[in-house]
C-alpha cells in the first residue's frame, strides 16, 4: 500500500464531493423518483395492497431505500466515464499519488451522497406516517446493511463507468437494479406472485435484504434473512470489487 494512501484518498474524496456539491441536483433527482413512488404507492395503490399490516409505509419503506441507492449508484458510473474520456485517470496516475485513491474516492463519495439521500427519503417516510420500534442496535443493522449494499453496488457501477463506450451505456446498467425490488418482497408478499416469479423474487439478494431491514426495524427477529442479507451484500461486494480493480489498473496501465 502506498504510505499516503489516506491521505491521497481523503484528497480524492473532497475533489469528487465538491463536484457532488456544486450539482446537488443529482441528490435532487435520486431523492425525488423513491419519494414519488412512495407517495403513489402508499396514497395511491396502497389500499388495493394486502401486506398484513397497518402501515403500508413501513412495508414499503425497505424497498424504497433500495431502490434509491440503485438509482444513485448511476452517478458514480458517470464520474468515473467522465473522468475516463478526459484523462483524468492517466493524468493522476503519472504523478506521485496512490493509483486507486482516485477510485476509492469516487466510491465513498457515492457511499456519502446515498446515506444523505436515504436520511431525506426516510424523513419524508416519517411525516407520512412511518414508525418504528427499533432501539439503537437495530437501527445500527440497518445502517449497516445499506452501507454495504452502497458500497456492492457501487463497486458494480464503477466497472460500468470503467468499461462503458457511451455516457449512456455507462449509466444503463442501473435501470435493471432499479428494477429489481419490483420482483421481491419490497412491495408486495411474494406468495402473491406466480410460482416462478416467486421462486425468483424469493432467491434474489434484494428480497432478503428487504425483509431483513424489514424486520429490523419492526422490531422482530431478521432470522436468517439477515445473515442471507450480508453474504448477499458482501459476496457482491468482493467479487464486484476485484472486477473493477483488475479493469481499474489495466485501463491506467
Amino acid at each position: 500500500m502506498h504510505r499516503y494512501f489516506f491521505s491521497d484518498m481523503r484528497v480524492m474524496l473532497g475533489r469528487s464531493m465538491r463536484h457532488v456539491f456544486r450539482s446537488m441536483d443529482t441528490i435532487i433527482t435520486v431523492c425525488i423518483t423513491p419519494i414519488a413512488m412512495m407517495l403513489l404507492f402508499v396514497y395511491v395503490l396502497g389500499g388495493a395492497i394486502h401486506t398484513g399490516t397497518d402501515h403500508y409505509v413501513n412495508y414499503l419503506l425497505p424497498g424504497i431505500l433500495l431502490i434509491a441507492i440503485a438509482s444513485g449508484i448511476s452517478y458514480t458510473a458517470y464520474r468515473l466515464f467522465m473522468d475516463k474520456q478526459r484523462g483524468i485517470i492517466e493524468r493522476f496516475h503519472s504523478m506521485p499519488i496512490a493509483r486507486s485513491a482516485l477510485l476509492w474516492g469516487h466510491v465513498l463519495t457515492s457511499l456519502a451522497s446515498n446515506l444523505l439521500s436515504l436520511a431525506v427519503i426516510i424523513l419524508v417516510a416519517l411525516l407520512m406516517g412511518f414508525r418504528s420500534s427499533a432501539g439503537v442496535l437495530p437501527w445500527l443493522a440497518v445502517i449497516g446493511i445499506l452501507v454495504l449494499f452502497t458500497l456492492a453496488l457501487t463497486w458494480v457501477a464503477a466497472i460500468a463507468g470503467l468499461t462503458g463506450k457511451t455516457v449512456e451505456g455507462a449509466s444503463a446498467f442501473s435501470y435493471p437494479l432499479i428494477f429489481l425490488p419490483f420482483v421481491s418482497s419490497a412491495f408486495v408478499p411474494t406468495d402473491s406472485m406466480p410460482k416462478v416469479v416467486r421462486a425468483f423474487a424469493d432467491n434474489q439478494p434484494v428480497t432478503s435484504i428487504v425483509e431483513a431491514i424489514r424486520a429490523l426495524l419492526s422490531g422482530q427477529p431478521a432470522g436468517n434473512e439477515i445473515w442471507i442479507a450480508l453474504a448477499w451484500c458482501v459476496g457482491i461486494m468482493l467479487a464486484a470489487y476485484l472486477f473493477a480493480m483488475r479493469v481499474y489498473n489495466r485501463k491506467a496501465a
